[in-house]
């Protein structure tokens, strides 16, 4: 197996800042694996609501979790501050799965890379529905590809 690289900061376009907590190190002095998932779950759904792309409305559409994985490179523990990073790996008909890189105090190369997929469905059906043109557009800005 090749061993992952933790890629650099450049590649992603939309952060945001964390501060950890002191509850979130475990027994071993580092943030705890799962902790990981709330950053990565914190910044995909902080994007979605300031892009207006999922909200409460009962109409709106819901991206349903499907996938989800971390590769860890370097601990981070309390009192770090990371700034986790957003990009587009793929749009699909129905499903994005984003990239996210987890950045410890003012680092540029990422202490944890994670893969998270969403299936977008009807909020009242649970069935997927096609990703509109209209929402593809509010991700153009973190859409990198790569």
């Amino acid at each position: 197996m090749i061993k992952p690289h933790p890629p650099k900061k450049n590649i992603y376009k939309y952060f945001i800042k964390i501060e950890t907590r002191w509850n979130d190190n475990d027994s071993y002095g580092h943030i705890n694996n799962a902790i990981y998932y709330e950053f990565m779950d914190t910044v995909v759904n902080n994007y979605l609501i300031e892009h207006q792309i999922t909200n409460s409305d009962e109409n709106s559409l819901i991206g349903l979790v499907v996938s989800n994985s971390c590769t860890y490179f370097k601990p981070i523990k309390y009192p770090d501050t990371i700034n986790v990073g957003l990009s587009i790996k793929r749009i699909g008909n129905s499903s994005i799965t984003y990239d996210i890189g987890i950045f410890k105090n003012n680092d540029t190369q990422a202490s944890a890379r994670g893969s998270y997929i969403h299936v977008y469905v009807d909020k009242k059906e649970r069935k997927p529905i096609k990703i509109s043109d209209t929402i593809k557009y509010k991700f153009n800005n973190i859409n990198v590809l790569h």
